[in-house]
């Protein structure tokens, strides 16, 4: 058993490789981060008793599903499961100035991801069998200034996902998408105080309880996964404030 973990050295992708290398899965690890990619695979391959490859790719290139896909076909690797966990975040008024990280968003929120769930899931539908997982976010319904461009594509990333599992669950595949709610991981780069305060508040979650639910629901072949009580109430809250008073607000805070 193989599984295929994009954004696998540091912070959930590291804890997927980590829970999934406990239930017996070889992994490859997939991450533009060559050092923490090197890291991640000795420490891994030194405390489970499975084989642990990294892959260095920038996967925020336009051509980097196709690159990827091809490199495990020449390895003769159909994964028994694909873990999208790969993303990024910026909090920001759009400009012009920030076009290439605006690009680079959606080649790794939309394309690659949509790309890398097309190719494998035709190759796990081909075996009659997989687990793709997708990962969305809370922000996915909070369509608000400072993260325009990361809620719109993790919406995108919760409608594809569900159209998707229905699409390749009679072939016996299954697709799970994730919509966390805020997780203790370096993406969102608070100040650690702040961190260790919401987690302790139970505001923000550790890496090591969404990921033990999210393979959970993703064995048990369910199509959405929504952790974390602020999944209920938070969005409808959004829903009902001012959109210029929450940009003020958050604007005020940079």
């Amino acid at each position: 058993m193989v599984a295929l973990i994009t954004g696998g050295s540091s912070g959930m992708g590291l804890e997927y490789a980590r829970q999934l290398a406990e239930k017996g899965y070889d992994l490859l690890l997939v991450s533009n981060r060559e050092e923490e990619l090197e890291s991640a695979v000795s420490a891994l391959s030194e405390q489970y008793p499975v084989k642990v490859e990294g892959h260095f790719q920038d996967l925020a290139q336009p051509d980097a599903a196709d690159a990827l896909f091809a490199c495990c076909q020449g390895r003769g690797l159909v994964p028994d499961v694909l873990v999208n966990n790969a993303g990024m975040f910026f909090f920001k008024e759009l400009s012009g100035a920030d076009l290439d990280r605006v690009q680079a968003m959606l080649n790794l929120h939309v394309s690659t991801i949509t790309r890398l769930s097309i190719l494998f899931g035709e190759a796990m539908k081909q075996r009659g069998s997989g687990y793709i997982l997708i990962v969305s976010s809370m922000a996915a319904r909070l369509p608000v200034p400072g993260i325009t461009l990361y809620a719109a594509t993790k919406a995108y990333l919760r409608s594809f996902g569900l159209s998707l599992s229905y699409e390749l669950r009679p072939y016996g595949v299954g697709v799970t998408t994730v919509c966390p709610a805020a997780i203790a991981t370096p993406l969102y780069k608070l100040k650690p105080s702040l961190m260790d305060m919401g987690v302790r508040i139970r505001l923000i979650h550790t890496p090591e309880w969404l990921v033990r639910r999210t393979l959970k629901a993703m064995f048990r072949r369910r199509r959405r996964v929504s952790p974390s009580a602020m999944n209920v109430w938070l969005p409808p809250l959004i829903a009902i404030l001012p959109v210029q008073a929450i940009w003020n607000r958050f604007s005020s805070a940079k």
